[in-house]
């Protein structure tokens, strides 16, 4: 049986335990309790590891980790056991999706453009450059066709379904040890950038670097790196980026709703009852909703704390975001031209992004622009 309808019939088999409930539900409402009951004692008690690519201290990041585990627990009468481990207790941050692709842990939680030199195609799964911000995403994900897309490369190239667990929301755009007003101020910079948005960076003269969010701090303390991305206020506050760069641009232009997810061998998936692999689904979509709720919430008090300490916050300039987007444009070409899952990808994706961008200019965005064109950030 292929993989693509494996994954579609536990899918469905997800969706109508999760209509009856968790434990199982009885077509004869007398029984019901009854049958409930027996169905839950008969649940296998199960411990897994999660791997993750996030260090503890960021309570949001890994926090979206902990809110699935804390789910599928409550949700299972407390059989079904996940415990979420900081990068490097169980493998490299940036090597997750390797230790369950090979079934050395059950399940991550990771963003999927880490692995872009493995399949271009991932990058869609967190965010690529200039594409669609947290909401369009997941309208994407969700009712575009999009998860259903990633699953079957998942499936075929490594032995994992994986389902959105976490949005940080559009990202800023990195802090700079050094004002960037055009081009030439950033050819050369050493900048910790990953995915598709550290290609287009090499292609403007960056020359990039991908480390885990944990050893930021001291590559641009000690100058190993000019400038680094990671996150939005609140995260970058806690790490202290701040304390070692003065300048903070916006946008992110590269992650302007960036999903991360969770990540499961698929041996272990189809060893679950569907009750578990219900509670899965259910949590990975209320930390998918959690994390954003939670970033918008406290970037914008972050925010604050940073412009009163000194921070200078400023824009990238029109000449920087024109040629970042044409690189961004060129490269998804250069992909599509050369692999064929990023093509058949890129093409369903950007026929919705032509879409959903056409509704929300008329609707959300003719709304924003009255609103926010009136602030400005202090």
């Amino acid at each position: 049986m292929k993989r693509r309808v494996i994954i579609k019939r536990l899918s469905e088999g997800a969706i109508a335990a999760t209509g009856v409930g968790i434990v199982g539900g009885c077509q004869n409402a007398n029984n019901q309790s009854s049958e409930s009951s027996t169905a839950a004692d008969d649940l296998p008690t199960i411990n897994w590891q999660m791997a993750t690519s996030w260090p503890i201290s960021l309570e949001t990041i890994f926090g979206g980790a902990q809110v699935l585990a804390d789910r599928v627990k409550a949700l299972t009468n407390g059989k079904f056991i996940i415990e979420p481990r900081a990068a490097g207790e169980i493998a490299p941050g940036l090597e997750v999706l390797d230790v369950v692709s090979q079934g050395a842990v059950q399940s991550g939680h990771t963003a999927s453009y880490y692995y872009i030199g493995k399949s271009p195609a991932l990058a869609f799964g967190t965010s690529v450059p200039f594409g669609l911000n947290a909401q369009q995403q997941n309208a994407w994900l969700y009712q575009g066709g999009g998860l259903a897309k990633l699953q079957e490369i998942y499936a075929t190239k490594f032995n994992v379904i994986q389902f959105p667990a976490g949005n940080t929301g559009t990202q800023m755009g990195g802090w700079f040890r050094q004002e960037v007003n055009n081009i030439d101020d950033l050819k050369g910079l050493k900048m910790r950038i990953p995915g598709l948005g550290g290609q287009v960076m090499a292609k403007l003269g960056v020359t990039v670097q991908t480390l885990p969010g944990g050893e930021i701090f001291q590559a641009l303390q000690t100058g190993a790196i000019d400038a680094a991305e990671w996150v939005g206020p609140y995260d970058d506050e806690k790490l202290g980026l701040n304390k070692v760069a003065k300048f903070y641009y916006y946008p992110g232009w590269w992650e302007p709703g960036a999903t991360l997810e969770v990540q499961i061998n698929l041996n272990e998936w189809n060893k679950l009852p569907p009750q578990y692999q219900a509670a899965i689904e259910t949590a990975a979509f209320e930390s998918n909703m959690t994390m954003l709720a939670i970033y918008d919430t406290r970037n914008s008090e972050a925010l604050e704390r940073l412009l009163q300490s000194g921070t200078q916050v400023r824009p990238y300039s029109q000449e920087i975001l024109a040629a970042a987007e044409k690189a961004a444009l060129a490269l998804y070409d250069e992909f599509a031209a050369q692999d064929t899952d990023f093509q058949a990808v890129y093409k369903q994706w950007r026929q919705f992004k032509e879409r959903i961008y056409s509704w929300h200019n008329l609707n959300e965005g003719s709304f924003s622009r009255y609103t926010y064109d009136k602030l400005k950030v202090k």
